[in-house]
């Protein structure tokens, strides 16, 4: 079985926008009160679990929080299951020797969004019946066909959404098997080049609306907080933000349905992504290109992935005599035994060639085993 969420844009009324507004704030309050008293349980040296925090909440909610009952019981509920899952998180983290991540209070406005799970509410055709509210319109159909499991609604700038998320039986995809496979190298000045010779240009969304956007955190920035110009001038800044994710968005989609239609065996390198915007130079431009986001589309999407080691010298290796070259990041031509080449292209088919050995190893181990 599959997961896969469809993300609807929503057309609420004014009263249903309000309805909305008020459950995130509810969600936000329900994580927030959670979270605060996590805290304390744990400085009193008590342990405790989202479920135990979640009937303290029940205990008092009526008589602190009597608004709560004005939207779905799913909006602070679902708040204590996030709240629990963060937590596993951190733990686990905690042992791993990752970066621990320790749960943050929620802020007004800052990705807004509450939970339905799959028994309160109901899809038909372009509409969504939401509990304690009715229908409300979508703009188009649910794709996804299986079994519904939840629905998020979320605010982007001053749209509306709902994210449903659905369980699906494994897609036959037996006839991708005869395509032939393919080696990507990610990069700047080219978004991906693969082994083929296929070139997709980087859009540099960030560059594309760079000075619209700075112009909008300007007018905001003059602005007295909290005035009604100070808050207009806050959502064309949303709109703004929400305009370069789309244009970004659209250029990685069309590239990874792209590569997943025509090639079975798609090779990638393990980018360390969190140590490349280190770079104070590249940072604004890595984070721009988006290259983990590729890879997470390329791996639900295609036939099959094979992740190459992040510290295989894909760049610097000779296919043919196997010595390492001395690649500076200006140097845009490798030469070597089989003559110039471009650095991106020969990187592409070095990945190609090391991503099927390491299928083929692993495929020979289980055969062995």
């Amino acid at each position: 079985m599959r997961h896969r969420g469809h993300r609807i844009q929503l057309n609420p009324n004014n009263a249903q926008a309000t309805y909305f507004a008020k459950a995130c704030g509810i969600s936000r309050l329900a994580y927030n009160w959670g979270l605060a008293r996590w805290k304390e349980l744990y400085a009193a040296g008590e342990k405790t679990s989202g479920r135990g925090i979640k009937k303290d909440f029940n205990a008092i909610k009526h008589i602190e929080f009597p608004f709560v009952a004005e939207v779905t019981s799913c909006a602070p509920a679902e708040a204590f299951d996030n709240l629990n899952r963060a937590f596993q998180n951190f733990f686990r983290n905690l042992k791993t020797g990752k970066r621990p991540g320790y749960p943050k209070f929620k802020k007004k406005g800052v990705h807004d969004s509450f939970t339905i799970d799959n028994s309160k509410f109901v899809v038909d055709g372009t509409r969504i019946k939401i509990p304690r509210l009715g229908w409300v319109r979508m703009t188009e159909e649910l794709r996804f066909k299986g079994k519904v499991l939840s629905a998020t609604i979320l605010r982007v700038a001053d749209k509306w959404f709902v994210s449903i998320f659905v369980e699906m039986p494994d897609e036959d995809r037996s006839e991708n098997q005869a395509l032939p496979s393919v080696g990507i190298d990610l990069g700047l000045s080219k978004l991906a080049t693969l082994s083929d010779g296929v070139v997709f240009e980087n859009p540099r969304t960030t560059r594309q609306f760079e000075g619209r956007m700075r112009r909008l955190n300007k007018s905001l920035s003059r602005k007295k907080k909290d005035s009604n110009r100070w808050k207009r001038a806050k959502l064309k800044l949303a709109k703004g933000h929400y305009r370069v994710q789309c244009v970004r968005q659209d250029a990685i989609h069309k590239m990874t349905r792209f590569i997943a239609d025509n090639y079975s065996t798609v090779c990638l390198e393990d980018l360390n992504t969190a140590g490349m915007v280190r770079n104070k130079r590249l940072s604004k431009h890595i984070s721009d290109a988006a290259f983990r986001e590729i890879r997470r589309q390329l791996e639900y999407k295609s036939f099959a992935t094979s992740v190459v080691d992040r510290f295989f010298p894909s760049t610097k290796l000779c296919m043919d005599c196997g010595k390492l070259h001395k690649m500076l990041l200006s140097k845009r031509i490798f030469e070597c035994c089989a003559g110039p080449i471009d650095r991106d292209l020969h990187a592409a088919q070095n990945i190609l060639r090391q991503g099927l050995s390491e299928v083929k190893h692993v495929e020979t181990k289980a055969l062995a085993s």
